[in-house]
């Protein structure tokens, strides 16, 4: 089965909503872990509207799974990965203006900003995935520019309306997955996922970890974040 990886930087947004201290995301991923996460999650963003550079350098050292640090191809936050270490780097698009990360990279479109972020951080032994959309351009793309793994945005899916346009979806972010393998990627799946949902993804067998946060966090609210994660768990298995 897919393991699965938490997100943890609603609960930084629930921390900014007031610029307090608390809660801490340090404190949540201690939790994901001991409830069985295989790797800890969270998103640097450029303009730091959750998740802050104290954060991940506090995470990189308690962390004792895995940390993934989603962010931008840009100067800035390769040199921070450079200096932090995380375990593995997800490259996302990312705009200002966005709520959460609309869709995949174009990596085929942007071949060599890519290409020189993923070098810069395998220099430094940092596994590199890129979030790309369920189309085999850009599965291929990724593998081209020298990327370990991709993660599939399966945020299409999530949102499609009837049953028969979610079939659709499934079907190519199956196809992805298909792909990833065939090119010697790992294969990673992510955005959108939920309580009512996951399984449908989680029984694709090329699918090697699965990526999520919102419905979780969601969830915690009411049940507490250690049964939140477990539930979800025994969803996937």
């Amino acid at each position: 089965m897919p393991k699965l990886m938490i997100n943890i930087d609603h609960v930084a947004t629930l921390r900014q909503a007031r610029g307090s201290y608390y809660p801490d995301p340090v404190y949540a991923a201690g939790i994901a872990e001991m409830a069985g996460a295989s790797g800890i999650i969270v998103h640097l963003r450029e303009d730091r509207r959750h998740i802050n550079d104290r954060d991940v350098r506090i995470l990189r050292q308690v962390v004792r799974t895995k940390l993934n640090l989603e962010m931008a191809a840009t100067a800035e936050m390769v040199a921070i990965a450079q200096e932090i270490l995380p375990d593995m780097v997800t490259l996302v698009p990312e705009k200002r203006e966005e709520l959460t990360t609309e869709g995949g990279l174009d990596v085929s479109g942007n071949r060599e900003k890519i290409a020189a972020a993923v070098r810069d951080l395998s220099g430094k032994a940092i596994l590199v995935s890129l979030f790309v959309d369920a189309d085999a351009s850009q599965v291929k793309a990724a593998r081209e520019v020298g990327a370990d793994m991709i993660e599939i945005h399966t945020g299409h899916f999530s949102d499609a309306e009837g049953s028969s346009k979610r079939a659709e979806e499934l079907k190519r972010v199956n196809a992805a997955a298909i792909e990833g393998k065939a090119l010697g990627l790992g294969v990673n799946a992510g955005h959108g996922l939920h309580y009512h949902n996951v399984r449908d993804v989680a029984v694709i067998p090329e699918i090697d970890e699965l990526s999520i946060g919102h419905s979780i966090m969601a969830r915690a609210l009411f049940a507490g974040l250690d049964r939140a994660i477990r539930d979800m768990i025994d969803l996937i298995r």
